[in-house]
Parts: C-alpha cells; structure tokens; sequence
C-alpha cells in the first residue's frame, strides 16, 4: 500500500458524483497542460478523489 504525504492537494471531487473520477481526471489533465505534474489518488477517509502534486525534492 502507498500513502500520499507532503502532496499538495490542488482540487478535490465528491466520488459519489454521477460522472465518478472524470471531473478529477480532467482537471488533472488541465493542470498537467499547464506544467504541473498533476495526477489523480482517491481518499478513502473523506470518499473523494484528490487532484494532486507531488512534494518538490530539494536536490
């Protein structure tokens, strides 16, 4: 099992939404258009799928 720590979280989904992960995903894909390296985990604490980053690594 993986756990996301120290992501930032940029937008957040209700998973109980009709169209399910999609709006999530598509707002992933914007921010990746974008130059973020933007991807999509589901919280199962909170039922929400996360559109998030990963933490910058200092060198």
């Amino acid at each position: 099992m993986t756990a996301v720590t120290e992501a930032k979280v940029l937008e957040r989904f209700p998973a109980g939404s009709p169209r399910g992960s999609w709006p999530a995903e598509e707002c992933a894909a914007r921010h990746r258009a974008g130059g973020e390296p933007a991807t999509v985990v589901m919280d199962l604490e909170s039922d929400a799928f996360l559109v998030v980053v990963p933490p910058e690594e200092d060198g």
